[in-house]
């Protein structure tokens, strides 16, 4: 059985086709109802855990629950089919992904529609722009727990 290999050339580094036995990290993406709380409480749990960095986004999609539907003057209408959601996003190593999605879980689950997805996707390799280094050496993505303080404003 012939196996086909991808080969390209970036910055005088050969990537080939991602091999699952070579992937350390992770990118998950958590998408749910906007909560804030709940959004607190899990990037707060996940800096605790000692992960280096996340990124939050403010998006609008629909799902299961189909979008929202707004009551006027006794008629329903709908301004369009996508719901307010928060998207997190982070890279951890494959050692912190079952750590990771318990919590994100555990601080985003309340058993209504919305509660979100979790999507994980394999990352082949981690390049730090300012030195060029790659892998174990660019990684970096943990940091000691943090005892970092928010303030919500409305």
């Amino acid at each position: 059985m012939a196996t086909n290999i991808c080969v390209s050339m970036l910055n005088g580094h050969i990537m080939s086709e991602m091999k699952p036995w070579r992937i350390n990290h992770y990118s998950m993406e958590a998408f749910h109802k906007l909560m804030p709380w709940c959004l607190l409480l899990e990037v707060i749990g996940l800096l605790k855990m000692g992960i280096g960095g996340v990124t939050i986004s403010d998006v609008r999609g629909f799902g299961a629950q189909g979008g929202s539907t707004e009551r006027q003057a006794g008629s329903e209408f709908s301004e369009d089919n996508f719901v307010a959601k928060v998207k997190l996003e982070t890279v951890v190593s494959k050692e912190q992904v079952e750590k990771v999605i318990a919590k994100i879980i555990k601080e985003a689950r309340t058993g209504e529609i919305g509660d979100g997805k979790i999507f994980l996707t394999p990352v082949s390799d981690v390049i730090r722009v300012p030195t060029g280094e790659h892998g174990e050496n660019a990684e970096r993505m943990t940091s000691e727990p943090s005892d970092m303080s928010f303030t919500v404003t409305a």
